[in-house]
């Protein structure tokens, strides 16, 4: 919290000095954020240079857009505080941390959702069949301990299994790693790391060992299909840069339009730009799980939002989740 305190000045003065030339910015600086599917969308962007598509019909020929190799929800949090990035593209609740913490100083506001798709706890523990059999010999590795999608969701089951005094009960056993890295420790059997709860992905590639078995997913805890990833940024900036801000407003709906209609092109994107072991037919699996939806439509993020209000992490209460997104989404049959 310490962090938000000191940095709420350097969100004001990123915000008034933004602008740049005939009073936009020169250059959108954007996250890639954790990986995988759910951040599809900004590969292809990046890759089409939609942005600067957009910005060059919209009048602002000089834009280019830069996607920097940031991921993690408290690291794309401290990136957008600190004027590193325009845009914080991460999960709902740390952008929930942001809201909150920057209304009058800010107003990290919601520019609209990527993607909702489930996280996946997964373990190679044979005695581990539900959250509650965890030991203090267990290890479970995530994005983000405290404010990361899976950290909020584990207190959610906490709470409801045991009641408000145990709302952090898992916390103590969470770590803090790459997508990527906690698969490594997950499969590799020599680390303290026996459990992950990672996106689709990743999930796809832990399951195919046989020694991997899943014991729950963010649907279980939430009941249905909700946000996973999503863009935010300052109002100040919104209102300094309007081109620019229209101009990724309309690259995100063309990426998500485009994946959506040709889901093996956007899996050739995908495997072209980040590399790695998954192929065309990896990612096309995922895209093509009706669990897994690429969409700019906000769902269940009003839950997180009570949630996270009821337990005392956010002090603000949001009334709809139209409080928590800018006026370009209100339109969309959100949640």
């Amino acid at each position: 919290m310490r962090i938000f305190a000191a940095a709420i000045f350097a969100v004001a003065l990123v915000a008034r000095c933004g602008g740049a030339g005939a009073n936009e910015l020169p250059e959108l600086r954007i996250p890639k954020g954790a990986g995988g599917i759910p951040f599809l969308p900004l590969v292809v962007m990046e890759q089409m240079k939609l942005v600067e598509q957009h910005a060059a019909e919209l009048g602002h020929k000089a834009l280019k857009a830069s996607y920097l190799n940031l991921g993690g929800a408290a690291v794309t949090i401290d990136a957008l505080l600190s004027g590193a990035t325009h845009v914080h593209a991460a999960g709902p609740p740390s952008f929930l941390l942001l809201w909150d913490r920057t209304r009058g100083r800010g107003d990290v506001t919601g520019i609209a959702a990527m993607s909702s798709i489930p996280a996946y706890l997964n373990t190679t523990n044979p005695n581990i069949k539900a959250l509650r059999d965890i030991t203090d010999k267990d290890r479970i590795a995530l994005n983000a301990v405290k404010v990361s999608i899976p950290s909020i969701i584990m207190q959610m089951s906490a709470r409801k299994e045991f009641g408000p005094a145990e709302t952090f009960r898992y916390d103590k056993y969470t770590v803090s790693m790459t997508h990527p890295d906690g698969v490594a420790a997950l499969l590799s059997g020599i680390s303290e790391i026996n459990m992950h709860f990672t996106s689709v992905s990743f999930h796809l590639r832990e399951i195919k060992d046989p020694r991997v078995r899943t014991i729950m997913s963010t649907d279980d805890v939430m009941g249905g299909s909700t946000t996973f990833t999503m863009l935010s940024c300052t109002r100040k900036f919104r209102e300094d840069n309007p081109i620019t801000y229209k101009a990724l407003l309309l690259a995100l709906k063309d990426a998500v339009a485009f994946i959506n209609k040709d889901k093996r092109a956007a899996a050739q994107i995908y495997v072209n730009a980040v590399g790695g072991k998954e192929t065309v037919d990896d990612i096309l699996e995922s895209l093509n799980d009706p669990k897994n939806v690429i969409t700019t439509t906000p769902q269940n993020t009003l839950k997180y939002a009570h949630f996270m209000h009821e337990i005392g992490t956010l002090k603000t209460r949001a009334d709809s989740w139209k409080d928590l997104f800018f006026e370009d989404a209100h339109d969309l049959p959100g949640s």
